[in-house]
């Protein structure tokens, strides 16, 4: 089974999907976000039917203390949506520093800010699924 895996922004999804063992996390281009929350969480759930996704994993924006502010609370409604949408289970994950990790390897990358700023969301995406991968012992307990 797929999982698939999102960076919530208020700018751009960070997308990564898994294999069908549910081991690796691989980015996919990111989503410009529209102006409705409706519109993209439609296009999120097809894109989530054609990919045969099973589940999916929205990163939780918490407060370096753990404490969940705005942003959190946008990602869990969007979550929420997109479940009730796509009719899979949707996990919220623990988010903390993977933008700021992403941007790490981005730079050590040497890539230009313009590269960076185009595959950041996607490389948080992917650290954000693969932790939950990680967790769930490759596929073991995925969407239970």
């Amino acid at each position: 089974m797929r999982v698939l895996g999102i960076d919530y922004g208020r700018r751009r999804l960070g997308l990564a999907l898994s294999d069908e063992e549910a081991v690796l996390a691989t980015p996919l281009p990111h989503q410009r976000r529209s102006h409705s929350l409706d519109r993209d969480v439609r296009a999120l759930a097809s894109l989530a039917s054609a990919r045969g996704v099973g589940a999916i994993v929205v990163g939780l924006p918490l407060h370096m203390l753990g404490v969940p502010g705005e942003m959190a609370d946008e990602a869990t409604l969007f979550a929420q949506k997109l479940g009730e949408a796509a009719r899979v289970p949707v996990e919220l994950i623990d988010e903390r520093l993977t933008s700021a990790e992403a941007e790490r390897v981005l730079l050590e990358a040497d890539l230009s800010r313009q590269r960076r700023k185009q595959l950041r969301d996607s490389l948080a995406a992917v650290l954000i699924l693969q932790s939950y991968l990680d967790q769930h012992c490759a596929g073991d307990d995925v969407g239970s």
